[in-house]
């Protein structure tokens, strides 16, 4: 493994810094103009205090609720000796700590990655998985889902997925709310803003879900070159 393999990774995560800085402004552009249309600052603070909850939860816990969600369970050396000796050879070759592994029942063929750094980190894959691939396969498979954590993708996805899913909370809100007399205003600013809010709303939850799509399709990419590399085996 050569040592500079993952030193993009270092760019990418000032690029999610800056993802999360722009997330969060929209938050706060958000929670600000339901507080000015309700006339209470109320509203802006919760917008603020639940946005940064809901980062500290998905951050120290998001392995244990997306294993919890598809009833993962831990795997043993003793009944997957080949995913087992593919996980661990590669974790060696890649300088890495050998993520937890665990196995979902699911005919799907399927693998993921989790957690929230390399120290925490997790794959899982499917039952139909192991059933349909071959070793080589199988160690393509593991170099990349294990690139994703050499990556930091892991952090990456979580951030993007929880920023994304908390702007389209509160714009879904927003469209659903029909308490829009804020008082203390003339009608013709009331309306500019309600217009403005309502045009945010829907164009929120779009921008959040192309910029989490565009991520997701960038660092699948890096993961198969990162693997190919992990491998020596680009096929």
């Amino acid at each position: 493994m050569t040592p500079n393999l993952y030193t993009q990774a270092d760019r990418n995560i000032r690029k999610t810094w800056l993802l999360m800085s722009s997330f969060l402004i929209v938050v706060i552009g958000i929670g600000w103009l339901f507080s000015y249309i309700y006339q209470s600052p109320g509203i802006l603070f919760f917008a603020v205090i639940f946005s940064i909850l809901m980062n500290v939860v998905s951050y120290w816990y998001s392995d244990k609720i997306v294993l919890s969600l598809h009833k993962a369970k831990l795997a043993t050396r003793e009944d997957n000796l080949d995913l087992w000796n593919a996980l661990e050879n590669l974790s060696i070759t890649a300088g890495l700590p050998m993520p937890r592994l665990y196995v979902v029942e699911d005919a799907s063929p399927n693998a993921f990655a989790t957690g929230r750094d390399k120290d925490h980190a997790v794959i899982c894959v499917t039952t139909g998985l192991l059933r349909i691939l071959n070793k080589n396969e199988l160690e393509g498979v593991v170099a990349h889902e294990l690139s994703h954590i050499g990556n930091r993708d892991i952090l990456i996805s979580t951030v993007a997925v929880v920023l994304a899913g908390f702007v389209a909370l509160l714009s879904d809100f927003f469209l659903r709310s029909r308490l829009f007399g804020g008082r203390g205003r003339n009608n013709q600013a009331q309306g500019v803003v309600i217009i403005a809010g309502i045009v945010l709303a829907i164009l929120a939850p779009i921008a959040a879900t192309l910029i989490q799509l565009a991520i997701s399709r960038r660092r699948e990419f890096l993961a198969d070159s990162s693997g190919a590399l992990l491998t020596r085996f680009p096929e």
